[in-house]
């Protein structure tokens, strides 16, 4: 086994990038140098975790649609080597959490089994967005409260439509495969475009959330990024007016997504 092999089979694209905007988090929220770290490494951890147990879950599954970019499906990784790299890791994650903050601990604890629950068996049922509902409103929460302030009401609840709305998003690009091996999360219901308007929907909730949830008059970067999220979606849905252009409509939601990132670094845990 090779161990860039390994490496690829823990979503490396995902994980750096949710442990960077952890980082970024911690930096905007004040987290002293020391403690971000704690926070940044438990969030990395949580991620390699989720990656391999996913492969090593689904790699039957990855097999039959022929997913070659999957190193456990195409034989690169055993799913025994994949299956104990998440158990280490989520060993890691809880380690690092407790050293980090005993107090705040909990909340990156159940990120972490909130998502490997995704992963089997929430994955295949109606109930598909509660992991990434949870997951998505733990990481901005861990981060105030390892800074020593209280979480805002606001920011669980865009923190929480957030991994909502990316649920929908991202199982658009699989769902043809997903639905030929057995999964019928509660995006599979709505199809495509009804899977890419709810996502469309709950991402500028999240944008308004963000932009009116901090105390005080909104600021200008919000109402820039409002307008942003609102063209970006708009052009996304009329050149995706088509199915087979549909990945326009994709783009734009994931654009919103990517807007709505920006605004929770820029000021949404500052408040």
């Amino acid at each position: 086994m090779h161990p860039l092999a390994l490496l690829r089979a823990s979503h490396p694209e995902p994980a750096a990038a949710v442990t960077t905007v952890t980082a970024l988090l911690c930096v905007g929220a004040g987290v002293a140098p020391v403690r971000a770290v704690g926070v940044t490494a438990t969030v990395l951890a949580s991620q390699l975790a989720i990656g391999w147990a996913n492969d090593a879950i689904d790699a039957p599954r990855d097999a039959r649609v022929g997913r070659a970019d999957k190193p456990v499906a195409n034989g690169q990784v055993s799913r025994r080597a994949a299956a104990v790299a998440a158990v280490v890791a989520s060993a890691a994650c809880v380690a690092l959490a407790l050293v980090t903050s005993v107090a705040a601990a909990w909340v990156a604890i159940l990120a972490l089994f909130s998502a490997l629950s995704y992963n089997w068996p929430v994955k295949f049922t109606v109930f598909s967005p509660v992991p990434y509902a949870v997951s998505f409103a733990a990481l901005p929460s861990f981060v105030v409260l390892v800074s020593g302030e209280s979480v805002p009401v606001w920011l669980v609840a865009a923190g929480g439509l957030l991994g909502v709305g990316a649920h929908f998003a991202n199982v658009v690009p699989d769902m043809a495969d997903d639905e030929r091996t057995g999964v019928r999360g509660l995006p599979h219901r709505f199809g495509p475009r009804g899977s890419l308007a709810a996502a469309a929907v709950l991402l500028l909730a999240v944008t308004a959330l963000l932009i009116f949830g901090p105390p005080g008059p909104p600021r200008a970067v919000g109402a820039v990024a409002g307008v942003f999220a609102v063209v970006v979606l708009l052009v996304g849905a009329y050149f995706g007016r088509r199915s087979s252009a549909r990945h326009w409509a994709f783009r734009g939601v994931m654009g919103v997504a990517l807007v709505d990132v920006v605004l929770l670094v820029a000021g949404g845990v500052l408040g």
